[in-house]
């Protein structure tokens, strides 16, 4: 993505989970099959012969992985967005935000650099992972017209839900941290 604020200006509309759920659908699949490719031990032993066992994973993580997580993710964004919007003047007041719908889009396109985090490299799922949540933090600021600060509180308990342990990015920074 090289200007994301206008891609998520322009491809986030309103109502319209589909095409994230897809966008997101796609990005777990190469992620998992990344991962699998390189090293093969992770493949659970489902099924005779192995590759067996590979399809079937992949349909696993495609069809309910992948689109449970991503709701999951999305809410867990959706209350960060509530408190990071929190205002204190004549009372508790809430900033305008965008819908449910638009937060689902935003943090499943942010998650395009887990698609190349499938080898199980920790520097490597670290830094897209970072990536992603940079990006979750500019879709945030742009989809719900909020402020840099404010994006940042939002996006970060979805980001280490969604990036660090779905992705396994915490994983990996243990891993580097360990040496």
């Amino acid at each position: 993505m090289i200007r994301p604020t206008r891609f998520f200006e322009r491809a986030v509309s309103p109502g319209d989970q589909a095409p994230g759920l897809t966008f997101a659908v796609v990005v777990a699949g190469c992620y998992v099959l990344g991962w699998m490719v390189v090293d093969p031990s992770v493949v659970p032993s489902i099924a005779e012969p192995p590759a067996l066992s590979a399809i079937v994973v992949v349909l696993l993580v495609v069809a309910l992985v992948a689109p449970v997580g991503l709701h999951l993710t999305a809410a867990v964004a959706t209350v960060s967005l509530l408190f990071a919007s929190l205002e204190y003047g004549e009372g508790i007041t809430f900033r305008e935000r965008g819908g449910v719908s638009e937060t689902v889009q935003v943090v499943a396109y942010a998650s395009a650099p887990m698609a190349l985090a499938g080898p199980p490299v920790p520097a490597l799922r670290l830094a897209c992972a970072i990536y992603a949540g940079l990006l979750l933090i500019l879709g945030l600021r742009s989809v719900h017209a909020t402020t840099t600060i404010r994006a940042v509180v939002a996006a970060t308990p979805p980001a280490l839900l969604g990036y660090g342990v779905g992705y396994r990015a915490v994983a990996a920074a243990r891993t580097l941290l360990a040496g």
